[in-house]
């Protein structure tokens, strides 16, 4: 009965989820309608503007217009506090009114809070939410004090503080919209602008929990198991990920000729710390190799980790389904990590997460290619890259978006919020299921597998 109680509650949280994400993007188009929001001589239609409070909201920083030269301002600040609201989750900025007017948090709005952050016990929500909070600051601040040490003497005062600003902010959140007009392009000569910029990718896709433990070492002397298993996850596709960039980009020629190494090493290094979910690029992803785009859709697929700014299946998903390969190939029936077994619950998550990232992807990619027209030069890959970007809530693109048709601009909307929502509190938003109690069960048979 506690089981089927779980299943209720965790029914009703998933609909108050995705009901706020839906109130999120409808002001947030509401507001990027308004006349003093787009330049002169720009009208925006009402499936641009919905599609662009969606990536905003769900901070992917897919395009179907410029955000440097078709919102003014006031625009390009609502996708700024979109991208902020939908990074760190709109339940944060309700338990953060609350204690500004010092009201007591309700047990809902904790619960709330418990299934916004993928936290284990609801005891952990408000020391959480300072870390989520503190840390946000702290880095956000801290990355625009750095960036603004190199965009002020390009731009002066008030446009390079503007733009730290704007960029410090899209890059901890992992949103991939820019003020520059082409990204990042014009700063692959740039390898301060870069460092800084991976750092608060990195920081923000590592997620809280794991920042936690990090800070909290000193004390405990030991980090959790989640937060091991990130760790070790994240680090090994940044460097697995940096090596193959360097065979397949042939140590980066795209760069022009006679770029010192280390620059040449800087890029490469951002090209395989960008798909997990930040967006931002510094050389024209078209001009990829096929090798390259390759690893690149593998990284947008598997993403961040839970509890962060990142999207994608994420990295811990990826970690428990290779140790259960490991253990399955050498024989043992439990799948150990760090001294600890993981629950059969997580592996069968896990395994149900990926199958069913896996039909939904392949339905996206379906539609798209009989709604979608795909340029000479391409192929599947053309599609399937933007579908991966948009599930990733990456934010990275052939050139697809901003030729969408309307059919198309739905399949990626819907893509972006079921990637940055996940895939299982979308489901059981939508579903009507009852718990039920099996009176009978079955005869257990094996069939052939392989």
């Amino acid at each position: 009965m506690k089981r089927f109680a779980r299943i209720k509650l965790f029914d009703t949280l998933s609909k108050k989820m995705v009901a706020g994400f839906i109130v999120l993007i409808t002001i947030g188009s509401i507001l990027l309608s308004l006349p003093w929001a787009t330049q002169s001589g720009h009208t925006t239609s009402f499936i641009n503007l919905l599609f662009t409070a969606t990536s905003a909201t769900c901070i992917t920083g897919l395009t179907v217009v410029s955000t440097a030269d078709h919102w003014t301002a006031f625009g390009q600040l609502v996708i700024l506090g979109l991208s902020e609201v939908g990074a760190l989750g709109y339940m944060t900025f309700a338990v953060l009114l609350f204690n500004i007017m010092r009201r007591q948090i309700g047990l809902s709005t904790q619960l709330m809070v418990k299934a916004s952050l993928n936290l284990e016990n609801l005891s952990d929500t408000k020391s959480v939410m300072r870390y989520v909070v503190g840390l946000s600051l702290l880095f956000q601040v801290g990355g625009m004090g750095l960036l603004a040490v190199d965009f002020i003497p390009r731009y002066g005062w008030g446009r390079g503080l503007y733009v730290s600003l704007y960029h410090a902010v899209m890059s901890f959140c992992n949103a991939g919209f820019d003020v520059f007009g082409d990204s990042l392009l014009g700063f692959r000569g740039d390898n301060y602008v870069l460092i800084v910029t991976m750092i608060l990718i990195v920081a923000g896709g590592l997620g809280f929990l794991v920042w936690r433990d990090l800070l909290l070492y000193h004390e405990r002397k030991r980090l959790t198991l989640n937060s091991k298993l990130t760790l070790l996850t994240t680090l090994s596709l940044f460097v697995i990920g940096f090596l193959l960039l360097l065979v397949t980009e042939r140590d980066l020629k795209l760069l022009p000729t006679g770029t010192p190494w280390f620059t040449r090493t800087i890029n490469t290094l951002f090209l395989s710390v960008t798909p997990r979910t930040a967006g931002l690029i510094t050389m024209p992803t078209g001009q990829l190799q096929a090798g390259s785009l390759f690893v690149l859709m593998i990284l947008m697929f598997i993403g961040g980790t839970p509890g962060s700014t990142a999207g994608g299946i994420k990295t811990t998903t990826f970690g428990i389904l290779m140790f259960q390969s490991i253990a399955q190939i050498r024989g043992r029936q439990d799948v150990e990590f760090s001294h600890r077994r993981f629950n059969q619950e997580n592996i069968s998550r896990a395994l149900l997460l990926i199958f069913l990232a896996s039909i939904v992807i392949t339905i996206a990619t379906l539609i798209l290619t009989q709604t979608e027209k795909i340029p000479n030069g391409f192929g599947l890959e053309y599609v399937l890259f933007e579908v991966l970007s948009a599930f990733g809530t990456v934010g990275l693109s052939l050139g697809l978006t901003p030729h969408l048709t309307v059919i198309g601009k739905l399949v990626i909307m819907l893509l972006m919020f079921i990637g940055r929502v996940g895939i299982f509190t979308s489901l059981y938003a939508l579903s009507k299921r009852q718990a039920k109690v099996n009176m009978i069960r079955y005869p257990a048979e094996n069939i052939l597998i392989g």
